[in-house]
């Protein structure tokens, strides 16, 4: 057993050193696996209603590459201007705010922190926003400009369909063999963890994708019809990033508060700003008490910390190829524990008669 657990042990260390050092070529291999992992529920279905796997695997692969071009050549465009508008606006918006504050707080900090406080808060608001937009123009710039970049987002383009095609058609075949590596008297436990593990996996990702483009959906159409500037580029961030727990609301809602400040006062008065800030309250109920346990539910076993921990250190570790592994490792760490601990409680270590060891007490 001892032995078994060490083998174990150096091959996950294996893997994990494997995919720190290829994580540059590895991006569009593990996206085509997620994609086919994503995609075989669809391809099992079709089989059932007559077609062959080979078919409905391209059937599947062109119809999601058709829908994907179509998403690129219209939100891609209109993204961009979105963007490059909100950088060009942005230090207008930085000087309306800061005339906000010296109108409205500025005696109170004056009173509060001596003659100066004021001047030194704006200054350095706005050196911060004004680093802060550089970094940002900086670093969408060496997205775009660095060779290694334009590679990867090539070969995530071109390789990753192809990937997820060949996997897709052969992945009944390939569960099978990985099925039959197992000792006989290990599948029904190995079986069940599979099962809890593909469960918790794909009611978090499908779930949340949902739950991402109906708020995403639901702010940008919100904004628009408030009449906020960005308006669609912020509720579109805002849902994109709700994959992250609150961190897609606050991030949408401390975006279009500050818009909404600059543009509407105090011109219309606070209905404007009540608004903007109503939509993202009501947001943010409908998605937890209504969509998410709709959608995502209990079972999933993903704690938001756990997640967002998950997310930050495998992102730290092995870059957008980490963010792609996070959830599924996240997941499937989360199940193995659960086993192990109920294990725990099960086995005599826990159960074992004898003396309780009470702490040694210093007299």
């Amino acid at each position: 057993m001892r032995g078994r657990a060490v083998i174990g042990c150096l091959a996950l260390g294996g893997v994990v050193l494997l995919l720190y050092l290829l994580s540059d070529v590895m991006l569009p291999f593990v996206a085509g696996l997620g994609l086919a992992y994503l995609l075989d529920p669809l391809a099992d279905r079709l089989e059932r209603l007559g077609l062959g796997r080979l078919s409905a695997s391209l059937l599947i692969l062109a119809t999601f590459v058709v829908a994907l071009v179509l998403a690129l050549l219209i939100v891609v465009p209109l993204a961009a201007n979105q963007v490059s508008a909100l950088v060009g606006t942005l230090p207008g918006m930085v000087s309306r705010l800061q005339g906000i504050l010296a109108e409205k707080a500025g005696p109170l900090l004056q009173r509060v922190g001596g003659a100066d406080v004021l001047g030194e808060l704006q200054s350095s608001v706005g050196t911060l926003v004004g680093q802060g937009g550089t970094w940002f123009l900086s670093f969408l710039k060496s997205l775009w400009s660095g060779s290694q970049a334009l590679v990867s987002i090539a070969s995530l383009l071109v390789v990753t369909p192809v990937v997820a095609f060949y996997l897709l058609v052969d992945w009944d075949r390939m569960i099978a063999a990985l099925d039959g590596w197992v000792p006989p008297r290990h599948r029904p436990v190995v079986r069940r963890l599979g099962r809890e593990i593909n469960q918790a996996v794909t009611g978090f990702v499908r779930g949340q994708t949902l739950v991402c483009l109906i708020l995403g959906t639901f702010y940008a159409v919100g904004l628009f019809c408030v009449g906020l500037n960005f308006g669609v580029l912020i509720g579109l961030i805002a849902g994109f990033l709700t994959f992250i727990p609150y961190v897609g609301t606050l991030t949408g809602f401390l975006l279009s508060a500050g818009v909404a400040l600059a543009q509407f006062w105090p011109d219309s008065d606070w209905l404007h700003i009540g608004l903007t800030i109503g939509v993202f309250v009501v947001g943010q109920f409908l998605e937890g008490n209504i969509i998410s346990p709709k959608l995502v539910g209990e079972s999933v076993g993903l704690h938001p910390v756990w997640l967002m921990f998950a997310l930050l250190a495998f992102g730290s570790l092995f870059g957008f190829l980490g963010l792609l592994l996070a959830v599924p490792v996240a997941a499937s760490l989360g199940v193995l524990v659960r086993f192990a601990l109920g294990r725990y409680l099960q086995s005599p270590l826990y159960h074992a008669d004898g003396p309780v060891l009470l702490p040694h007490r210093e007299t």
